[in-house]
C-alpha cells in the first residue's frame, strides 16, 4: 500500500512507524512543511494510563520515548495562600523537542520517508496513493482542500492563554490561582525536562485587556508574566517560542474521512489542554487508524471501522474537555469555595474523575474533604449523622466519616437525612386523577430504599391540566385522602421526606401514555388545550392550544393555589412547582413557545410574569416553615431558545419570590431539540445557578452512581442528586450505595436481618456484568 502522511507532528510519524511495522511493504511518506527540528511549545504531558496504551501498541516506541519522560504524581493547588496537594495520579512529561527527534529516528530506522520544508496546496500530486492521511493540524490544509466533504466547525474560547516555558522544574503538576488589579490569572504548570517546565498562563479577555496583553510583544509578555508570578517561578525566567497570546479553538468534523483520506488527531478534533494534550490524541487515533487497516479487507471500509471506533471515545473526551474548560473560564464562580473544596472542584472539574477514583488515588486527600463537607452539613443543619440526631431511624453507634451524600441538608424547617432524591416519575396508572395501590408501593419502596427526598410524580391541578387521562391530580378531596395515605406511610415508616410536584401540562396535554406514543396525541377523548401561544407540540398533527386570556391565567392560578392547599393538608414536606419540559408555566417561559405581544411576552422579566404569579399563589397558601421548589429547563437545546444565562436570570426571579432551591433539567420544549447528552450532562446548569446566583439546587440528568452524587455534593455542584432510572432499576439504590460504601445505614425492624446478610451481587453498579 502506498501511504501519503501530511503532516509530520507526532500523530502523523506514529501512524507512520505503526503502519510501515504493520507491514515493511507499504511505501510510506511523510510531508510536512518545517524543517525537522522546528516545534512549537514546549513539552507534552501523558498520563500513565496513556504510555500503557503506547506500550501495548508499540513496545519499540515506548522503549524509545520513555527514556526521555519526567515522572511525577502529585498535583498541586495554590489558591487563596494556601497549597494542597493531591497524590497518586500519575503522569509523565516530556520535551515536544526531543519528543519529534526519537519519533523520526525510529520512523527513518522503519524504512517511512520523511519530506521537510513542503507545502501542501493541492492534492494532485498524491493521487496515486492508496491512503492519504491528514495530521497537519489544528489549522489544517488539507481540511480546507476538502471542505465540501468534511463539514468542520471551530469554536473559538473566551479566555485567552499563552504557552510559555521555565527552568523551575516544578515537583508536580502545578496549577495558580492569582489575583492582581486587573483579575484573575490561573497558570498550568508541569515539568518535561530535568531543567525545565510549562507554563500556561489563562485569563478572561477583559483582565487581558486591562493588563495591556492584547498590545503585549512576546518579550513584554514574558517580562510582565515573570514579575506577576515572580515568588512562584523563584528566580527562574520564563521562556518563549511563538508564545502568542490565543483563544482555544475546539474543532469539530463530520466525517473524519473522504474517499481514501482520513483525518487524524487535531485535523479531525481539538480537546482543551487542561484535559490532556492533543498529541496523545493523535497518537491514540494513529492506533486506531493502524487497527482498522490492519483488520479491515479494504481502505473505504477501514475507514469507517477507524471513526465507528475512535468517535465515540474523542466525543466523550470533548465533553470532559468543555466541561473542564468551562471549570477554568468561569473559576472566578468558584472563589468563594474553601480550599479544599476547591481544589477537589478542580480534579473533578471534568466529570470524569470521581470521588471513587479519589479514593484510590489518594484516600489521605479523600478523608480531608469528607471532614470538610460532612462539618459544613453539621454547620448548615445543626445536626450529625455520626452523633445520630436527631435522625433516630438512621442512628448508629458507628462513628467514621460521613460520605458526602449521606450529609443532611436543610431547607427551611425541613431536615434531610441525606442528599439522595427520587425524581418525579409520571406512572399514568392513576383513574381521573386518583392514585391508588400502584402508587403506595411505587413511592414507599423508594421511601424504605433510603433516599432522603422522594418526589411524587407530577401532579395535575385540574383535569384539563393533565398529560394523559391517566395522570395523577391534585383538584379532589378524594384525591388529597389518597396522596395523605402514601404520605402517612412514608413518615410513620421511613426516615424519607416526600415532596408533591404540582404541574399544568399545556399544549402537551391529551396525549397517549409514554410507552405507547410518547407526546403523540390521543387518537380521541383529549380536550381543549391551552398555552403561552397558539403553537402546537407537533406542527403537523398535535392540537392548537388556545393562547391563554387574563382569566384563563386568573383560573389556573387558582387551580395551582387550590392543589397546593391539599397537598398541605395531605401532610407533604416540600411543594414543587413544575416550570420545565414545555409544559404550561414553562411555556411561558420558553422565547420559543410564548410569541405574545403583551405584558406576558417579549423580554423575560414578562415571560416570568404569569409563572411568578403562580408560584406566589402556591406559596401564599403553603406553610412558611416547609420549602418550596421549582424545576426549570435550563436550555432548549434549540436556537433562538432558553440558555444558561437565560437560566441563571430565571433562578434570581424565583429566589427573589421565596423559592427555595431550583432543580435544574434542560430541554423537552420543542421535538427538533438537539441536546448534547452525555454522563452527568445537565449538572454544570445546577452548578452554575448554584454559585452565581447563591441558591441551592437539585441536580438531574443521567447520574447513576453514587461515586457521582458523591463527587457533585463534595465539589459544590449542587446541593441535592435526583436520580430516576436508577431508582425504578432498583428501589433499594440508596441502601445498596450505603452497603458498598461501607456506611451503615439501618435497616427497619423488620428487615434487620439484613444487617447480618452479605450479598452476592451477579452486577455491578457500573452496568458491567460479573
Amino acid at each position: 500500500m502506498r501511504i501519503v502522511c501530511i503532516g509530520g507532528g507526532p500523530g502523523g510519524l506514529y501512524f507512520a512507524m505503526l503502519m510501515k511495522k504493520a507491514d515493511p511493504r507499504h511505501e510510506i511518506r511523510i510531508v510536512e512543511r518545517n524543517r525537522p527540528d522546528d516545534t512549537f511549545g514546549f513539552g507534552v504531558v501523558f498520563s500513565d494510563a496513556t504510555m500503557a496504551g503506547i506500550a501495548d501498541a508499540d513496545s519499540e516506541a515506548y522503549r524509545g520515548l520513555s527514556q526521555h519522560l519526567v515522572h511525577w504524581d502529585d498535583i498541586e493547588v495554590n489558591y487563596r495562600g494556601e497549597r494542597i496537594t493531591s497524590t497518586g495520579h500519575g503522569f509523565s512529561g516530556m520535551s515536544r523537542h526531543t519528543l519529534l527527534h526519537v519519533m523520526q529516528q525510529q520512523a527513518c530506522a522503519a524504512g517511512v520517508e520523511m519530506l521537510f520544508e513542503r507545502e501542501v496546496s493541492s492534492l494532485d500530486a498524491y493521487r496515486d496513493a492508496d491512503l492519504i492521511v491528514a495530521a497537519d493540524g489544528s489549522n489544517s490544509t488539507m481540511r480546507r482542500l476538502l471542505e465540501e466533504q468534511i463539514r468542520t466547525t471551530v469554536e473559538l474560547r473566551p479566555n485567552r492563554f499563552v504557552w510559555l516555558g521555565t527552568t523551575r522544574p516544578f515537583p508536580a503538576f502545578t496549577f495558580y490561582f492569582k489575583n492582581d488589579d486587573h483579575g484573575l490569572w490561573r497558570v498550568h504548570a508541569y515539568q518535561y525536562a530535568p531543567d525545565r517546565s510549562t507554563f500556561i498562563v489563562e485569563c478572561r479577555e477583559d483582565t487581558w485587556k486591562s493588563s495591556g496583553m492584547d498590545r503585549a510583544t512576546e518579550d513584554q509578555t514574558a517580562a510582565f508574566l515573570e514579575r506577576l508570578f515572580a515568588d512562584e517561578l523563584e528566580g527562574h525566567p520564563l521562556i518563549t517560542n511563538r508564545s502568542i497570546w490565543r483563544q482555544f479553538p475546539t474543532v469539530r468534523t463530520e466525517p473524519w474521512w473522504s474517499d481514501n483520506i482520513a483525518l487524524l488527531g487535531d485535523a479531525a478534533h481539538t480537546a482543551h489542554f487542561s484535559v490532556g494534550s492533543g498529541t496523545r490524541m493523535a497518537m491514540e487515533d494513529a492506533v486506531g487508524l493502524r487497527d482498522a487497516l490492519v483488520d479491515e479487507p479494504d481502505v473505504a471500509s477501514a475507514l469507517r471501522a477507524y471513526e465507528a471506533r475512535r468517535r465515540p471515545q474523542v466525543e466523550s473526551l470533548q465533553r470532559a474537555a468543555q466541561a473542564s474548560l468551562q471549570w477554568f473560564e468561569d473559576t472566578e464562580r468558584y472563589t468563594s469555595l474553601d480550599p479544599i473544596q476547591f481544589t477537589f472542584s478542580l480534579l473533578t472539574r471534568s466529570l470524569r474523575i470521581t470521588h471513587e477514583d479519589l479514593r484510590a488515588r489518594d484516600p489521605k486527600f479523600l478523608a480531608s474533604v469528607d471532614e470538610w463537607v460532612a462539618r459544613e452539613a453539621e454547620r448548615q443543619t445543626g445536626f450529625s449523622p455520626a452523633r445520630g440526631e436527631p435522625f433516630d431511624k438512621l442512628r448508629t453507634s458507628a462513628v467514621r466519616v460521613t460520605p458526602p451524600m449521606f450529609t443532611p441538608f436543610r431547607l427551611r424547617g425541613l431536615v434531610l437525612a441525606n442528599r439522595v432524591v427520587v425524581s418525579p416519575m409520571c406512572q399514568y396508572v392513576a383513574e381521573e386523577g386518583s392514585i391508588g395501590d400502584w402508587h403506595l408501593v411505587h413511592l414507599g419502596s423508594r421511601a424504605m430504599g433510603g433516599a432522603g427526598l422522594v418526589m411524587a410524580e407530577m401532579t395535575d391541578v385540574s383535569p384539563d391540566a393533565r398529560i394523559s387521562p391517566w395522570c395523577a391530580g391534585m383538584y379532589r378531596p378524594e384525591h388529597m385522602a389518597a396522596w395523605k395515605r402514601i404520605v402517612d406511610f412514608v413518615h410513620r415508616e421511613t426516615p424519607a421526606a416526600i415532596g408533591m410536584q404540582l404541574g399544568h401540562a399545556g399544549r402537551k396535554g391529551a396525549t397517549q401514555r409514554m410507552w405507547e406514543a410518547d407526546n403523540e396525541p390521543l387518537p380521541d377523548g383529549g380536550w381543549p388545550l391551552v398555552s403561552a401561544s397558539p403553537i402546537p407540540y407537533f406542527p403537523d398533527r398535535s392540537p392548537v392550544p388556545r393562547e391563554m386570556t387574563r382569566a384563563d391565567m386568573d383560573c389556573v392560578a387558582g387551580d395551582f393555589a387550590r392543589a397546593a392547599a391539599l397537598a398541605r393538608d395531605a401532610g407533604f414536606d416540600l411543594l414543587e412547582i413544575h416550570m420545565a419540559h414545555g409544559y404550561l408555566l414553562a411555556s411561558f417561559i420558553s422565547p420559543v413557545t410564548n410569541t405574545r405581544t403583551d405584558e406576558y411576552g417579549g423580554t423575560l422579566d414578562n415571560r416570568m410574569r404569569f409563572p411568578l404569579e403562580v408560584f406566589e399563589s402556591c406559596r401564599s397558601v403553603w406553610s412558611d416553615e416547609r420549602p418550596m421548589s421549582v424545576r426549570i429547563s435550563a436550555v432548549d437545546w434549540v436556537p433562538g431558545g432558553m440558555g444558561p444565562d437565560d437560566a441563571v436570570a430565571v433562578a434570581r426571579m424565583l429566589k427573589a419570590h421565596g423559592c427555595d432551591i431550583v432543580d435544574v433539567s434542560a430541554g423537552q420544549t420543542v421535538p427538533d431539540q438537539r441536546p448534547v447528552y452525555g454522563r452527568l450532562f445537565q449538572t454544570p446548569f445546577a452548578d452554575r445557578i448554584r454559585h452565581q446566583v447563591g441558591m441551592a439546587t437539585i441536580a438531574v440528568g443521567n447520574i447513576s452512581s453514587y461515586m457521582d452524587v458523591n463527587t457533585i455534593i463534595a465539589a459544590g455542584r449542587a446541593d441535592l442528586c435526583a436520580i430516576a432510572r436508577g431508582h425504578i432499576f432498583d428501589p433499594y439504590w440508596t441502601r445498596h450505595a450505603a452497603w458498598m460504601l461501607g456506611y451503615p445505614l439501618p435497616w427497619p425492624g423488620p428487615y434487620k436481618s439484613v444487617e447480618r446478610y452479605t450479598p452476592r451481587f451477579e452486577f455491578r453498579f457500573t452496568g458491567e456484568k460479573t
